[in-house]
């Protein structure tokens, strides 16, 4: 498997690019800035992207979309739930002072237990709402890209539209802790973790 983690946009938010060595398939999971730096790792280990994931419908995690599908013909999938959020991105990166350009519409949405597939590789999606209503989570082995789910040391933001603190503190308590201690956790923002360490010591959960 190869997987390369890039901070992208002027929100630094965590952009992963997810290849399957055998096939040289691909998938990069929240395109939210600089489409150049994510064609290059792209090109780089000679990827072909087959899907642009995202986790949620924010524009920092999905400003791209348009370009990169443009570029690579990749089918775009979310959760039905963010779907209309995506189409009208350029609103939410106005409110930021930032242009952004509206997605297209997605090729396919997702919803729990529904498996993407590329190559090798496997992921298992889990709906993981409270940041927003179409929040996932997707699961591989030993790895969980949570989008702004969790954090190290926090929590994803709950007073956007469709936000909800409650229903966020479920999604990790029965969704992400769950998966045992020793998952990696990828986050959209900051540095990884693990399951173990945030049920730990994660100030919203201790």
């Amino acid at each position: 498997m190869i997987l390369k983690m890039l901070v992208v946009g002027p929100i630094q938010a965590n952009c992963y690019v997810l290849g399957c060595e055998r096939t040289k398939e691909a998938a990069v999971i929240d395109p939210g800035g600089d489409v150049d730096k994510i064609l290059m790792t792209l090109a780089k280990d000679k990827l072909r992207c087959l899907y642009i994931i995202n986790t949620h419908g924010h524009f920092d995690h999905s400003a791209e979309n348009k370009r990169l599908k443009e570029v690579t013909g990749a089918q775009l999938i979310l959760h039905e739930a963010d779907a209309p959020m995506i189409m009208q991105q350029a609103a939410g990166g106005r409110m930021w002072g930032i242009n952004v350009d509206n997605s297209p519409p997605p090729d396919r949405t997702i919803q729990e237990g529904d498996v993407i597939t590329f190559g090798d590789v496997s992921l298992k999606v889990l709906h993981t709402p409270g940041h927003s209503e179409g929040g996932i989570s997707l699961v591989m082995d030993k790895m969980v890209f949570v989008g702004d789910t969790l954090f190290a040391g926090s929590i994803g933001r709950t007073d956007f539209p469709g936000g909800d603190y409650d229903g966020l503190i479920r999604s990790v308590r029965e969704k992400i802790f769950s998966l045992g201690d020793d998952v990696v956790i990828y986050p959209g923002h900051g540095p990884k973790t693990t399951v173990g360490t945030e049920r730990r010591t994660n100030p919203f959960f201790v």
